[in-house]
């Protein structure tokens, strides 16, 4: 069996052993774009990819700048490459953390150019946690943990996965680049 997996853009990536010189914002975009978020359970179909661009959005409404934004987008990008793992069930999988933030590292270096400080790692959460009560109670009309308003006016739309990940790639461009 192989220790690597095929990407979309056809490259052999390792996810125990990532090269940054692997990723790619395409093979993230359409990975994500197609990964439905709380595996699978919300009633109906809503992306990795839009969640990710829903929080980059967040961080813009919140004028955290264009690089945090960048972070935000890319915050979930592991998921990529080792797929989405639930947090009831994360808690017990001894190494996951690492395995995670080991695979972090290489694409926000690849794609970011850099790590966010701890810092800025706090503000993504922060984000990431808003973005998640209020995608949950739209999706699934359940309230989590209140974890404050938002300040874009996101929708949490079901969109075409090509969609997505159109809209996932320009951002990622139009970020990176300003």
């Amino acid at each position: 069996m192989a220790q690597y997996i095929t990407t979309f853009t056809g490259r052999h990536f390792y996810p125990l052993k990532p090269d940054y010189g692997d990723i790619c914002i395409e093979d993230v975009a359409h990975s994500l774009s197609l990964l439905c978020r709380a595996n699978g359970h919300y009633k109906e179909f809503y992306s990795v990819a839009d969640h990710c661009i829903d929080c980059a959005y967040e961080a813009l409404s919140r004028g955290c700048g264009d690089y945090m934004a960048l972070f935000c987008l890319l915050h979930d990008a592991c998921e990529a490459y080792i797929s989405d793992i639930p947090r009831p069930v994360r808690v017990d999988l001894n190494g996951i953390d690492e395995i995670e933030n080991n695979l972090l590292t290489e694409i926000y270096n690849a794609l970011a150019g850099q790590l966010p400080t701890p810092e800025q790692c706090h503000i993504i959460k922060e984000i990431d946690d808003c973005m998640l009560y209020h995608e949950f109670l739209a999706k699934m009309g359940e309230e989590l943990k209140f974890c404050g308003a938002m300040h874009s006016d996101r929708t949490f739309a079901t969109r075409a996965p090509s969609e997505s990940e159109r809209e996932y790639v320009m951002l990622y461009n139009k970020l990176k680049n300003s």
